[in-house]
């Protein structure tokens, strides 16, 4: 992924939903005025959920996920309308496509209590307009901010439901960005850097480009060095660096390397304030003082890359946890879209820095494991945690710094 293009996990998600037939894919077309989903007259044509990353004007880079009609049958289809559900989870903004022949339906009616318990954006499409009028149906045509009446073949009020789009999508105003708050223009940043196997040749991970376009954006100057090259590199620069941001992994290194003085934190901590909950990671890492021999850890990823001999996620970390509380663990993993509902038999999780999720399905995660009153940490607050250096590691965030020095 080139520098220029706009990750899936800074896209507005906007998730279609709909009972079969009432012409998602068909209003999917034609607002993107692209062949992007398949039509036809066939009950449950879609029959998983489908995401397309594209720009669609006025609102700019977005990804839409056309999913299952709910009210796909049998047990196949209940497992469809299941995956529809979780779409929720990831979904910015909400269009519920409702057959304008037909009406609502008590189906459609429970997706909009959803939709406000998850406190989504939603927009309720009233669609096939066109029949409407030709069949001399009557149904109100309802007056509501919400709901648009459109036609997808004659392309009526397709431009209007593209205007309403765009006015539901989400401000940025409470957003923390990824480090360019805490640096100022005209600072130095060093980013250390070791060649992580599991990236694509030529390329560096997904987290490091979007820091170093982040600090870049700031007006701050990015440095970035391997981890072996770094002790040199702050020993020849004309000025002391604001702050050094490492790979979790090299955390020892980086932290033996850098003076005191000098703010250090990980890319992974970063992404844990920039898509989560950065002080509920850091409370959930002390469970790992209280694990027994038996336990279960789930160990999450947002991603699928491929598994490398001594992974980070199923190698490692499970290694340095086991050698930290010298327990007999059993280890769990999820990756990708997938995260288990029932979070029970885990004593603790911990997820990856999410950086190919958006910030809804990261915080929903956190707010699963909350509910659920099962810590949950970062592999980045993991590895500080069990190398000693945490506190030092979020003194970039003083509230958080505090909140450790409070528990202490």
């Amino acid at each position: 992924m080139s520098l220029n293009s706009t990750p899936s996990a800074e896209r507005v998600h906007i998730g279609i939903f709909g009972k079969r037939n009432a012409g998602k894919s068909s209003v999917i077309n034609a607002i993107t005025d692209q062949d992007l989903a398949i039509v036809s007259d066939v009950k449950g044509t879609t029959t998983d959920p489908v995401s397309k990353a594209m720009e669609l004007l006025p609102l700019g880079p977005v990804m839409i996920i056309d999913t299952p009609g709910l009210d796909d049958v049998g047990e196949l289809g209940k497992m469809r309308v299941q995956k529809s559900y979780q779409v929720l989870n990831k979904t910015d903004i909400a269009i519920l496509v409702i057959d304008g022949t037909l009406g609502p339906t008590p189906q459609d009616n429970a997706l909009i209590e959803r939709f406000k318990e998850k406190k989504i954006p939603y927009i309720i499409v009233m669609n096939k307009l066109d029949l409407v009028r030709e069949k001399g149906i009557e149904l109100p045509l309802e007056d509501s901010p919400n709901t648009i009446w459109v036609s997808s073949v004659t392309k009526e009020n397709i431009y209007e439901l593209k205007e309403l789009i765009a006015k539901q999508a989400p401000t940025d105003e409470a957003k923390f960005q990824i480090v360019g708050d805490i640096i100022d223009p005209s600072d130095f940043v060093v980013l250390v850097v070791p060649i992580d196997k599991a990236a694509p040749k030529g390329r560096l991970i997904l987290p490091q480009q979007q820091t170093i376009r982040d600090i870049l954006e700031a007006d701050a100057t990015a440095i970035v060095v391997k981890e072996y090259e770094l002790r040199d590199t702050l020993a020849s620069l004309g000025k002391k660096p604001k702050l050094v941001i490492t790979d979790s992994q090299v955390f020892a290194k980086v932290s033996a390397d850098t003076p005191k003085d000098i703010l250090l934190t990980s890319f992974s901590i970063l992404f844990s304030r920039y898509k989560g909950d950065l002080e509920e990671t850091v409370k959930g890492v002390k469970a790992i003082e209280t694990l027994q021999d038996g336990d279960t850890i789930l160990m999450s990823e947002g991603c699928t890359h491929h598994r490398q001999c001594d992974d980070i996620g199923r190698v490692k970390i499970p290694r340095w946890i086991m050698q930290h509380c010298g327990k007999r663990l059993n280890f769990e993993f999820s990756s990708g879209t997938e995260f288990p509902y029932d979070l029970s038999k885990y004593k603790m999780i911990v997820h990856c820095g999410g950086c190919t999720l958006n910030a809804r399905e990261m915080k929903y995660r956190i707010k699963c494991a909350q509910d659920q009153n099962i810590p949950i940490t970062n592999y980045g607050i993991l590895i500080a945690y069990m190398q000693g250096i945490l506190h030092r590691t979020v003194e970039a965030f003083p509230h958080v710094a505090y909140l450790l020095e409070d528990e202490e």
